[in-house]
């Protein structure tokens, strides 16, 4: 990895504005987790339309068990960005090299291998999540189209990761921009003109993921000079050194995604079994609340990178500043979007469906949208300090607590404890988003993340 190479792909995260920084790395993630969203949402309003709540309640539920399926590209890949951003502050060229090969086998042989488990328990896991039986039929159409697809996730995911913790936000959001676009054309085709149901849209999805992936390997091959990485065969051999340290950080990183997503899976088996209504309209909650996950999501990549670029630099007095810029732009725009939700909910919700059954119920979603919105913005802050600064063993904490405890157990207080059924597992669900801001700003004011970590700030 050149100098001039470096000048022209690195992104030097350690100098100028931070604000400015920070949202020039941002904005490209907003909008490239925003079109990510908008995909997803497509399947959704598009079968919503045109096949109703039993179609809602497929894409609902088979989407829940594709971002479980997803944990460990979030969670590896989320550590593959923020050690690839400490190296690069580090100016630990090779070790880049090596950390891209070890991410490239090890990941896309787990994506897989986890592909073909959940084929062959693909049935288990539909009679587990107590799928209604109106919607049974189209979420198993949805969840194996998906889940054969699940290598090109895992593929984007490692691309990006690489990108994004040199400092380079804007390719991603390129190459998602393609598979959203592609993915809306192909969901109005596919469903509304060649009547392929919930299949078509699970269809429309694999194929605007698999052409981004495609389109974004065939970019970083192009620039292979530019990463040191020059994609032949020894190049993939995974090291044991990197790759224990992308364990070390991985591991309660992807707990951390497997934590949330499986307690969502929990409480999802509880509200499918009050029906195919209640299980539209977690529908509708969950793909809210990944909206509303859209900043969250981009400022806590952003400030990562950011964060872990200036502490392998030992530019800590930026730290702070990072965190702040983070912290009010998340509750800036949580709070315009509570304004518009808490104004206009019927409209809201008849963006998904025109089911008069489920629209009946929708009034129930209003406050947890609401309480989920903040409790994002807060989140934002808290991972990019525990995520940047590497601390696994915060992350696991994270994982734990917020993931299964809090998540799970404030669900089962208001959902049957008092009574409140789907309306008080919704509460137990955003409630529970507020508690890494508690453990991020105890470990925050503690000054513990100043504390040199392995590999931190030492050339090789």
């Amino acid at each position: 990895m050149s100098n001039s190479s470096n000048r022209t792909m690195v992104r030097d995260l350690t100098q100028g504005n931070v604000v400015k920084q920070l949202y020039f790395f941002a904005m490209p993630l907003f909008v490239a987790n925003a079109l990510q969203a908008v995909y997803n949402l497509v399947d959704m309003v598009v079968v919503g339309q045109v096949i109703g709540g039993a179609g809602m309640s497929a894409v609902s539920i088979g989407g829940d068990v594709l971002h479980l399926l997803t944990f460990l590209a979030m969670g590896f890949c989320g550590a593959g960005q923020v050690i690839i951003a400490q190296f690069v502050g580090a100016k630990r060229a090779d070790d880049v090299r090596k950390l891209i090969g070890t991410m490239f086998t090890f990941l896309l042989g787990i994506s897989l291998l986890i592909a073909i488990i959940c084929f062959a328990l693909r049935y288990s896991i539909l009679d587990l999540l107590n799928t209604p039986a109106e919607s049974y039929d189209y979420t198993m159409d949805y969840m194996v189209t998906c889940i054969a697809g699940l290598v090109f996730i895992y593929g984007y995911n490692i691309v990006s990761a690489i990108l994004r913790g040199m400092g380079d936000s804007r390719r991603p959001f390129i190459f998602i921009a393609i598979a959203a676009v592609l993915n809306t054309v192909l969901d109005l085709l596919f469903v509304g003109v060649l009547h392929m149901a919930v299949f078509g849209a699970a269809l429309a999805t694999v194929i605007g993921q698999g052409v981004s992936f495609i389109i974004s390997l065939v970019y970083l091959y192009r620039h292979k000079e530019s990463f040191g990485f020059d994609f032949s065969p020894a190049s993939f051999r995974i090291d044991v050194p990197v790759l224990r340290r992308l364990l070390s950080l991985g591991i309660p990183m992807a707990i951390q995604s497997a934590a949330i997503n499986i307690s969502k899976i929990v409480l999802m088996s509880w509200i499918n079994s009050e029906g195919m209504i209640f299980s539209a309209l977690s529908g509708i909650y969950n793909k809210t609340g990944m909206m509303m996950g859209i900043v969250s999501n981009s400022f806590t990549t952003a400030g990562s990178s950011m964060v872990g670029q200036n502490i392998g630099a030992k530019r800590y007095e930026r730290v702070p500043k990072i965190i702040g810029v983070v912290l009010a732009s998340g509750l800036v725009f949580s709070t315009v979007i509570s304004v518009i939700v808490l104004a206009f909910p019927k409209a809201i919700c008849e963006m998904f469906t025109s089911d008069a059954a489920v629209l009946a119920q929708s009034s129930l979603l209003i406050i947890p949208i609401v309480l989920n919105a903040y409790g994002a913005a807060t989140r934002s802050g808290a991972f990019a300090i525990i995520n940047g600064s590497g601390n696994s063993r915060l992350n696991l904490l994270v994982a734990i607590l917020d993931g299964m405890i809090a998540r799970v157990g404030l669900a089962a207080l208001f959902g049957f404890g008092l009574g409140l059924r789907c309306q008080g597992f919704w509460y137990g669900d955003s409630l529970a988003g507020f508690m890494p801001m508690v453990i991020g700003g105890v470990f925050f004011l503690s000054g513990k993340w100043k504390k040199p970590r392995e590999g931190y700030g030492k050339k090789k």
